[in-house]
């Protein structure tokens, strides 16, 4: 999950950092992360594209497991610290300014695209899926990660941006049946759909009901903070 709002460079490091020594952060990325390794499968060898990389934590985790990772993002600022931290950790990342509506790379160019919490952000996501198919090879998977509509997570973002802060003024939460219905759109065939992250944002509430995740997955994407939809490009 993202911190809450955006700010200059060192104050965004800092909001990073305090989520992740957190306790309640540590469990959430932690499950975020199991999720979307798991639907996204083995990465060794491959070329993979994360769209709103942030900071670049989930593209160095990509890198760390063998492949070879682009992280695009619109703000410089976050490709500063994807910098950083590639550096820090000696790994291999090319980074790129860019939008989702209009990735600046040729057709069929990654084996894999993932855009995690980013596409609530974008005002013609149907266009931005249509660019990550574009730019995915046949046999390729496309991984998209929302906030889901119906969880506490999405109501105190909405109630953030009601209340005037400019990060979640105009994010969009979708449901598991929207998400799949974008991806359905062009051409992509589901693999998997789940969801994650059923507690509230408490720590305590994090600390005793993360176990029971993969339960409340069996059974529904309802309440889910996370919901994720991986879907593949047929070969024809």
């Amino acid at each position: 999950m993202r911190p809450p709002d955006a700010s200059p460079l060192e104050a965004l490091a800092a909001s990073y950092g305090r989520w992740r020594r957190s306790r309640l952060g540590r469990i959430t990325d932690s499950l975020e992360e199991r999720l979307i390794v798991d639907l996204v499968g083995p990465v060794e060898g491959l070329s993979v594209l994360d769209l709103g990389c942030g900071d670049g934590a989930l593209a160095s985790r990509f890198a760390h497991l063998g492949a070879r990772v682009t992280g695009l993002d619109a703000d410089s600022r976050m490709l500063t610290a994807a910098r950083r931290r590639a550096e820090m950790e000696q790994i291999k990342l090319a980074l790129v300014l860019g939008r989702l509506e209009a990735l600046p790379f040729p057709d069929a160019s990654f084996d894999r695209v993932v855009a995690v919490t980013v596409l609530c952000f974008v005002r013609d996501a149907d266009r931005a899926v249509g660019e990550m198919a574009r730019v995915l090879r046949p046999g390729g998977r496309v991984l998209v990660g929302e906030l889901g509509r119906f969880s506490l997570w999405a109501a105190i973002r909405r109630i953030r941006g009601w209340l005037g802060a400019t990060t979640w003024k105009f994010a969009r939460f979708r449901t598991a049946g929207e998400l799949r219905a974008l991806v359905e759109a062009h051409g992509l065939v589901v693999h998997g759909l789940r969801g994650s992250i059923y507690y509230p944002p408490w720590e305590r509430a994090a600390s005793l009901l993360a176990r029971c995740d993969p339960w409340f997955a069996r059974w529904t994407t309802v309440g889910a903070a996370l919901i994720a939809v991986a879907a593949d490009k047929p070969t024809r």
